[in-house]
């Protein structure tokens, strides 16, 4: 997190070329009290030089992704990831689909353009638009793959014969390349790729001729279908995949923030400053006064330095006092376009050279930019001293960064020794049976007979984002209501602020409030008050109470139940890979889905279970086999019906663990089975896991088929079997 108090934030609207590069930067060089932040749609952005590669097929989908998850963790800011829809420059707050307003001190545009075209008849129903390219990308992978798979047929339209269009238009040709029935057709309503020389025009239209585009210039389409296209005439042209681009506009949120606009896009001037010195704005969705410049990726990437200085200055103590950077765009700039196979042309100031070697070039250019992206040192270990405590080195040296969320709880056997004498409990109106989740509060007639069960949770930051930390947080502490069958009713919220000035305190707890309490009186329950502190870092806690007529326990397990879990694991080996920025930001934004998911309606599903517990810090032996101990059982687990996160599999097998997996090892002795990476993960800590579930057998596909149709990710893990001499065994196979 931060040293030293926070007292001004910075806001990156927008994962674009010249935003990466700053965060980049800004990891390489920071600026002490800034709290940065970045909003994006998703956890990547695609790279738009590569994307005719991709499509062609000589990029994987990965190749071109920006990570801004991983990015964000080394440049120490936080990513949301939503869209933002409006500037309310007056309030300096940025309004965001599903949150609340994000505060900024200053603020940096960069969302690019969009190829949709809204006023062309059938587009939003049945067309593709080429921007934003990240959708774009996950819609041509899933359409190259049914037609290979004879589920979609091979004819495309592109519209817009500019050199995007016309570069899609080769590489879909080439993608597709000996296809039964291929067609692809290159549309506009003007000349194609007008805007080139005349010599240059002509390579590039016998180029797309060469790999069998269709063109279609001077054409006006009326109307777009699921397979086919009606042009002005009456004409129909077959179409399975169609895709916008041309027309690329702003989007239209930008006319209402009040700054200077031209033709749709936020004027800046040679600082890149728009008219409010407080806000930039950068790559395509930029209009450069002094020098104005068709949108290309070159000018983005080359206004990464010049923002990064300017926003520094701006935020810093010598703003006003320090020179500002500008920028200048070179009048022409080199235009390497691919042509479908691994050639490319290459135009620069009437120059023009095509072939494989400048494919080769090509290649190495985006190679080398890509790398500076993802070629990022994980944080530095700690040194220690040359004289240190006895043991001390034992505690740091070789050892990743402590965890957060679950993976920096107290080990299962320390609790275990501290916390086994219960003999203090003695009073009538509170029950707290050993091991369970909650304490059972009674109140008499006062609630109808219904008892009051209570628990708390607090966990250390793992997420720089405060509403996704404070939405999992809440889930997390629900579990151990929802576990025993309770119904929410109420929390107190216990939050450590990190150090930062007074306004900075009033908007992060003005996020955190507004979040905890959207998500409590989702669940029925509501916040009743709490407790609020400054420390070294950022942590959160609720305590929790709910209703039950009956509270479910641990201890009524059966033999030849069934066990359910409802949500996937490797929640802990996901977030310590995420610390050491080795795990993809797409497996990290699915793992957040994961925690954040209410088990509101999977409790409901699964009220008739005979235990029921939730997946946490213990791992999920460590859980079962609470259950186990409590009903005096034992029970067996078919390792691969357990449902696992995307990525951590794949995480354990290189070794990564949670810091708690070994004492989550030792608590679960009774273990008797495989070892491997798969094996691993039953020890590995989960944040706002799924509940556990013991079902009769009867009835367990009927809760399996509730369970999915409501969005849980839920399967039959194992049975309850019965324990012989040597007490509560759990026994896994493959």
């Amino acid at each position: 997190m931060h040293d030293l108090p926070l007292t001004r934030e910075l806001v990156l609207i927008g994962g674009g070329h010249t935003h990466a590069l700053v965060l980049k930067r800004w990891g390489m060089k920071p600026l002490a009290g800034v709290r940065v932040t970045v909003i994006n749609p998703g956890p990547v952005a695609a790279y738009s030089g590569m994307l005719p590669g991709f499509v062609a097929g000589h990029y994987t989908h990965s190749d071109l992704e920006l990570d801004l998850v991983r990015l964000a963790r080394f440049a120490g800011a936080r990513v949301v990831m939503a869209r933002a829809t409006k500037i309310d420059r007056k309030a300096k707050l940025i309004h965001i689909e599903g949150r609340a307003p994000l505060r900024y001190d200053v603020a940096s545009i960069d969302i690019g353009i969009t190829s949709d075209m809204p006023d062309l008849a059938g587009f939003d129903a049945h067309g593709i638009a080429a921007k934003p390219l990240e959708h774009f990308a996950a819609r041509w992978d899933s359409y190259r793959a049914d037609v290979a798979a004879g589920l979609a047929a091979p004819q495309i339209c592109v519209i817009g014969g500019g050199v995007a269009g016309a570069e899609l238009a080769m590489a879909m040709a080439h993608a597709l390349k000996g296809a039964d029935d291929l067609s692809v057709t290159l549309i506009d309503r003007g000349e194609i790729l007008e805007e080139f020389r005349a010599p240059t025009r002509r390579a590039l239209l016998a180029a797309l001729t060469d790999v069998g585009v269709a063109l279609r210039p001077n054409t006006a389409i009326g109307n777009i279908e699921a397979d086919h296209l009606t042009l002005t005439d009456g004409t129909t042209i077959a179409s399975h995949f169609t895709l916008g681009a041309a027309g690329a506009r702003p989007y239209g949120w930008l006319k209402e923030t009040g700054l200077t606009i031209v033709q749709g896009y936020v004027r800046v001037g040679p600082t890149l400053q728009s008219s409010d010195p407080n806000i930039f704005a950068v790559g395509d969705c930029a209009h450069l006064a002094h020098a104005p410049r068709p949108k290309a990726g070159v000018f983005a990437v080359r206004q990464a330095p010049v923002l990064f200085d300017n926003l520094r200055i701006l935020l810093s103590e010598q703003r006003g006092a320090t020179k500002k950077s500008l920028y200048h765009p070179q009048k022409d700039y080199l235009k390497l376009i691919s042509l479908g196979d691994k050639s490319a042309l290459a135009d620069k100031n009437g120059l023009r050279l095509k072939g494989a070697a400048m494919w080769r070039w090509k290649d190495r250019i985006d190679r080398t930019f890509m790398a500076r992206l993802t070629t990022l040192k994980p944080m530095r270990p700690l040194v220690l001293p040359d004289l240190v405590a006895a043991g001390l080195r034992d505690e740091v040296e070789g050892k990743s960064p402590m965890c957060g969320a679950c993976g920096a709880k107290v080990g299962g056997d320390i609790l275990a020794r501290v916390l086994h004498d219960d003999t203090d409990l003695k009073r009538d109106d509170i029950v707290r049976l050993k091991g369970d989740d909650a304490a059972v509060l009674t109140h008499g007639a006062a609630y109808g007979g219904s008892r009051q069960v209570i628990s708390v949770d607090h966990l250390r930051s793992f997420v720089a984002d405060p509403v996704m930390m404070t939405q999992i947080t809440a889930i997390h502490a629900l579990g151990d209501v929802w576990s025993m069958g309770a119904q929410p009713q109420s929390a107190l919220a216990t939050i450590t602020l990190p150090r930062m000035a007074p306004p900075l305190q009033e908007a992060w707890l003005s996020e955190i409030m507004a979040t905890a309490r959207t998500v409590f009186a989702k669940e029925g329950a509501q916040i009743i008050g709490g407790h609020t502190s400054m420390g070294a870092e950022f942590s959160i806690g609720f305590t929790v109470t709910g209703l039950a007529d009956t509270p479910m326990t641990l201890n009524g397990a059966k033999d030849g139940d069934q066990i359910i879990v409802t949500k996937p694991i490797g929640t802990g080996v996901i977030l310590a890979a995420e610390m050491a920025m080795l795990a993809s930001g797409r497996d990290v934004a699915a793992a957040y889905a994961s925690m954040a998911l209410s088990s509101g309606e999977a409790a409901t599903i699964l009220s008739g279970a005979h235990a029921m517990t939730d997946v946490t810090g213990f791992g999920l032996a460590g859980h079962l086999l609470g259950i186990c101990r409590a009903s005096g059982v034992s029970a067996t687990l078919t390792l691969s019906n357990i449902p696992v996160l995307d990525g951590a599999l794949a995480l354990s097998q290189s070794g990564i663990a949670s810091t708690i997996a070994p004492a989550n090892r030792a608590y679960s002795a009774q273990y008797e089975g495989p070892n491997g990476p798969l094996a691993d993960l039953l020890f590995d800590p989960q944040t706002a896991g799924g509940l556990l579930a013991c079902v009769g057998a009867g009835g367990a596909q009927n809760l399996i088929k509730k369970l999915k149709k409501s969005g849980y990710s839920a399967a039959i893990i194992g049975e309850i079997t019965t324990s012989d001499e040597t007490g509560p065994r759990l026994t896994a196979r493959p």
